[in-house]
């Protein structure tokens, strides 16, 4: 009882605040996203802010102190002190549990519930949409809260050398093309056809990214209809759905077209030897392709292509934000206004999204080269989840355990294992979800439905 109390004083606390920040606002003091001139207003604000976030890459190679240094330059009295951590997912939550993580950050796995307790709100999401994609990514009650430092466009990573030695001449377009492919890499070349990555953990959880738009071509399904779904891990039997999915993992492992020992995959290895074309394709965000292209010297060779998948004759992609621009709503409102500015600049004016080569993020942003093999391909976002079931994702991925695009990363580790080994069938790893699934369905007293 009194940890639940002492919650909901931080909590009420926390909307106090928002709510003063907001009339602020309207008053003039924090200045609306929109509105800031780059360039012209606040060249002359003083203030320290910090910024936590993931790119350890990125602060190792000093990119991150360039794009501040150039930052400065425009705005020499605005000091960002930037922090990388390594295990962000884990290390993010606590530091935002205990309020110890500054005045931006990158939004890490929490409850939409919860936005307005700990961060300030840019605007609505209909005033965001008109300065930026993905306005929705991280909203409730239609306020917007995140801005992501980068778009993905979810595909595979692939070195186009080893599929030219392979024989395969034209991309996958289904998944019977896609493990055709890989056979072909495995009898005509040396390279490890698909790497799981499957010792890192998290890379595992890029398979989920696919689940909506890219197998079923429907941008209303993952928000608005998948915790509706009574039956979602079905077999189409025409290579579309989550079965189908799931299945191009299952069968690449089954026959042998990974590496010899998936329990030794190294993360940081593994983009040198795609480089090197000692890897044939990765499933993996559109945000890796520039590691694999700067692994080596071999980078020329990396391709990007859309998930080999097709719906009643169309390839579709999803395009979403990666990990979001959060403001501290506990911060001054000169430190809020300084975060305005600096974010506003990393995402208009540093080039740090075309340099991960990410999916654009400002409205007038220009298509990186690197998606050149998605023209032809219907490029789609998730929309948001309706009115009043904001959460309703987040609760059944909590309640089944399952944690479809939330860190349910041994699910898919589970596909690997039980195909190497044959302890499971891929219909008897799909009924055990889809058990789990209707138990929390039930649980959570959702109205369920086929589609």
């Amino acid at each position: 009882m009194k940890l639940k109390k002492a919650l909901a004083v931080v909590m009420a606390v926390s909307m106090a605040a928002s709510l003063s920040l907001v009339a602020s606002a309207e008053e003039g003091g924090i200045p609306a996203y929109g509105d800031i001139v780059l360039g012209e207003d606040y060249t002359d604000l003083e203030a320290t802010i910090t910024f936590l976030n993931h790119k350890t890459d990125r602060a190792e190679d000093g990119t991150m102190d360039s794009l501040i240094a150039a930052f400065n330059e425009v705005y020499p009295n605005i000091t960002v002190e930037a922090t990388a951590v390594t295990d962000y997912p884990e290390d993010a939550l606590l530091r935002l549990s205990a309020g110890d993580w500054g005045d931006i950050m990158f939004i890490p796995a929490i409850d939409k519930s919860e936005l307005s307790t700990y961060y300030y709100a840019y605007g609505t999401v209909e005033e965001m949409s008109e300065e930026i994609n993905f306005a929705n990514q991280w909203a409730y009650d239609g306020l917007s809260y995140g801005i992501p430092y980068m778009g993905n466009a979810q595909g595979i990573v692939y070195n186009k050398a080893v599929f030219e030695a392979a024989g395969v001449t034209e991309l996958p377009t289904t998944p019977d093309e896609f493990i055709a492919a890989l056979q072909a890499i495995s009898d005509n070349t040396d390279a490890i056809p698909l790497y799981t990555n499957y010792a890192a953990g998290w890379t595992m959880g890029a398979w989920d990214a696919y689940i909506g738009i890219v197998s079923n071509g429907d941008a209303t399904y993952l928000n608005q209809k998948f915790a509706h779904d009574a039956d979602p891990f079905s077999d189409n039997g025409d290579g579309t759905g989550i079965y189908a999915l799931y299945k191009i993992l299952y069968d690449a492992v089954a026959n042998g077209l990974i590496e010899d020992d998936y329990t030794t995959t190294d993360w940081e290895g593994c983009k040198g030897m795609i480089n090197n074309g000692e890897i044939g394709c990765m499933v993996l965000g559109s945000w890796a392709y520039a590691q694999m292209v700067e692994a080596g010297d071999n980078g020329d060779d990396i391709g990007y292509m859309p998930f080999p998948m097709t719906v009643d004759g169309t390839q579709y992609a999803l395009a979403g934000g990666d990990y979001c621009y959060a403001i501290n709503v506990n911060s001054s409102e000169t430190n809020i206004t300084a975060s305005l500015v600096f974010i506003k600049w990393m995402t208009e004016e540093s080039g740090w999204c075309e340099l991960e080569g990410g999916y654009p993020v400002d409205k007038d942003g220009a298509l990186p080269d690197m998606y050149t093999a998605f023209d032809g391909c219907t490029i789609l976002s998730d929309e948001a989840a309706l009115e009043g079931e904001e959460t309703l994702l987040d609760d059944i991925n909590s309640e089944s355990e399952l944690s479809f695009n939330a860190g349910g990363n041994s699910k898919v580790q589970r596909i690997v294992e039980s195909a190497f080994t044959g302890a499971e069938t891929l219909d008897e790893i799909m009924a055990d979800w889809t058990a789990a699934w209707n138990d929390a369905q039930d649980y959570l007293g959702i109205e369920t439905t086929t589609y």
